[in-house]
């Protein structure tokens, strides 16, 4: 298992069965399909093929285990075991010791409000835990199209807060949607833990 420079370990256990490691090259093309069927909730606008996908993981995530600065942390999520999403740590500016987070699951998971609740809350709190805690990053922010209620409240749950709208930012479906910025600074992790 390839393992981030940056980080203590190249698996973080959380609470529930569940667990983030480095993602693993073999997940790839499962992530690929999960991607290709939940486009209108990602940064994509065209279906991946195999050879993007593994491009992707050869030339971007590859060289990043190395990179003590590296502009992203991405993870494989499994719940006993299993692979059951992936994201991780994007944007990542190491003089403001901030990240965007970012998170996708199986599909067949959103369709299941409380499962993806539980999922999504605990895939923060490891986020969290490794961002504040090991890495001394200051402040986590998100970016949401706001078609998601069930996600944006999750977040807000969670203890994430509103910090900006950007009006009709994005084009789905045919119509101009907003997204939503959320931030979570490590002093909101203090006072909760």
């Amino acid at each position: 298992m390839e393992m981030y420079t940056c980080l203590m370990h190249s698996k973080y256990q959380g609470k529930n069965s569940y667990s983030v490691q480095s993602l693993s090259e073999h997940d790839m093309l499962l992530i690929k399909e999960w991607r290709n069927a939940q486009m209108d909730v990602l940064r994509q606008n065209r279906v991946l093929t195999d050879e993007d996908q593994m491009r992707y993981y050869q030339q971007v995530v590859e060289p990043s285990y190395t990179d003590n600065e590296t502009k992203i942390i991405l993870v494989s999520f499994l719940k006993d075991e299993q692979l059951i999403g992936y994201g991780g740590l994007t944007n990542i500016d190491w003089i403001a010791k901030r990240a965007e987070i970012s998170f996708l699951v199986d599909p067949t998971r959103t369709l299941h409000p409380a499962q993806y609740k539980q999922d999504f809350l605990q895939f923060l709190d490891l986020m969290c835990t490794i961002a504040f805690c090991e890495l001394q990053f200051n402040r986590l922010f998100t970016e949401t199209y706001d078609i998601r209620p069930l996600h944006i409240s999750i977040l807000e749950q969670f203890g994430f807060r509103l910090e900006g709208r950007m009006k009709q930012h994005i084009y789905i479906r045919g119509e101009f949607v907003d997204s939503l910025l959320h931030g979570y600074l490590k002093e909101y992790w203090k006072d909760e833990k």
